[in-house]
């Protein structure tokens, strides 16, 4: 499996053929090294309905016809704008074709601006476990810190775990990097810091914090091969 991280909370795996994009917010996204027309994802997989996450995902699925995987009620409002999708909620898992995908909790909101200023509900915030090829990856979403971390670390062996570390609108490093000790993973990496003034954080600090597990702070553009 290859993983490879683009800025804000932009995650790509690739796993045999097929190619999944995770929160592919890419214009107005200062620190992402993607074009909107070069993203060919197999699959989007979305976990929650700020605007910052659900990104270009519509533009881009109706390029490619990519199957759009979200909690349901985000998926019924894409599904609305032309796109073909899975709805999921939160504890449900889905085997596909190309790997298992598990929805978790997240502590956060949920909801769509439209460029007419209306909030549109997009039902509970959420978590990704994505499992393939033997590994499990973890990508938490935007979220607070909460004690059922550690459940989902003893339920499933985490290969990485993608924390958000910008404080504000999720945990802050000292709280992200007692997520890391709840969720016990081999290897832990920040994400969704720096993106805009009110999350600007060093990410060297976060690092500082863990104690007993591996983090590596990924540069955009860089590669995991697992």
């Amino acid at each position: 499996m290859q993983i490879s991280y683009h800025g804000h909370s932009i995650v790509k795996m690739k796993t045999g053929n097929y190619t999944i994009l995770i929160d592919p917010f890419i214009t107005g996204n200062k620190l992402t090294d993607l074009e909107v027309e070069n993203e060919k994802p197999d699959v989007i997989l979305l976990t929650h309905g700020h605007n910052d996450h659900v990104g270009d995902t519509v533009a881009i699925a109706k390029a490619c016809d990519a199957l759009v995987i979200a909690p349901v009620e985000l998926a019924d409002y894409l599904g609305w704008q032309g796109v073909r999708t899975h709805g999921m909620n939160i504890g449900g898992a889905c085997k596909f074709e190309f790997g298992t995908v598990k929805y978790t909790q997240a502590f956060h909101s949920s909801s769509y601006t439209t460029e007419d200023n209306e909030i549109i509900y997009t039902g509970m915030p959420a978590g990704i476990l994505f499992m393939a090829e033997g590994k499990t990856i973890y990508h938490a979403g935007d979220t607070s810190l909460f004690g059922d971390m550690e459940l989902i670390g003893k339920r499933h062996q985490i290969e990485v775990a993608f924390v958000p570390i910008g404080d504000n609108f999720t945990m802050g490093p000292q709280d992200a990097a007692y997520a890391v000790e709840l969720l016990n993973p081999k290897l832990a990496v920040p994400i969704h810091f720096n993106t805009f003034p009110p999350i600007e954080q060093d990410p060297e600090t976060f690092k500082s914090l863990v104690e007993g597990h591996d983090v590596k702070i990924m540069k955009v553009g860089e590669v995991l091969e697992l």
